[in-house]
């Protein structure tokens, strides 16, 4: 499952699990974290300070006057699978206001794709998107696949502010914006949910690597009486 592993510094060994971008190697990245992380819950590994899951590979930390390179490569390539951890991944609902207001980049969108903005809309919100991972920002959820028809390029200048709430697609994803922040996506809607809330320290983040979403369309007066 895994392709290669290599240095990544002094201190991170770097776990290649191909270029392609999928659910199968994701779910894959997924499980190696998971178990990993379990494995230092129960104590069976010392030394691992971080273990950072991307899309296609996972980047595991260590502190080098615990343990080395070596030793980390070791334990990751001899790890056996022999239960599943009992990880339940939720179904999410979105609600998305894509009003001219939060609709910031519909023009560009409609001159690039060829289609208009019915049907662009039609697309993105008949499908259900896969958590592949949250980053960039804190619990911003990085969710595919698009429908092809509706993959797009970033935005040839990022925009300084992204409004917090706002929806945005690229490539083969879609995203949210869980705070303001500088940002490239275009943006199609913008959503009242709280996706990120820093008060709850157990599980701020509302979308997790491995949950599946859903986002339905809601009017601007509903957006704006929103109170969950």
């Amino acid at each position: 499952m895994i392709k290669n592993i290599s240095n990544l510094g002094d201190a991170a060994v770097y776990c290649d699990f191909g270029s392609e971008v999928n659910e199968t190697i994701n779910t894959n990245v997924i499980n190696y974290f998971d178990h990993l992380s379990q494995l230092i819950i129960e104590k069976k590994i010392d030394g691992i300070t971080n273990i950072t899951p991307s899309y296609n590979k996972l980047i595991v930390s260590f502190d080098l006057t615990v343990t080395n390179f070596e030793k980390i490569k070791d334990l990751i390539q001899n790890l056996t699978f022999e239960k599943d951890i009992k990880k339940e991944n939720k179904k999410i609902k979105i609600p998305v206001c894509c009003d001219e207001e939060y609709a910031l980049d519909f023009k560009r969108l409609i001159k690039k794709l060829g289609i208009d903005k019915s049907e662009i809309l039609r697309l993105y919100f008949d499908k259900e998107y896969f958590c592949y991972m949250t980053g960039f920002i804190a619990g911003m959820p990085f969710l595919g696949d698009l429908n092809k028809v509706i993959e797009c390029d970033r935005l040839e200048t990022p925009r300084v502010k992204v409004p917090k709430g706002s929806v945005g697609i690229t490539e083969q994803f879609a995203n949210i914006y869980t705070f303001e922040s500088p940002g490239g996506w275009n943006i199609i809607g913008n959503t009242p949910k709280k996706i990120f809330d820093y008060e709850n320290r157990n599980q701020p983040a509302l979308i997790n690597p491995g949950d599946r979403v859903h986002f339905y369309q809601i009017t601007k007066e509903e957006y704006l009486n929103w109170n969950e």
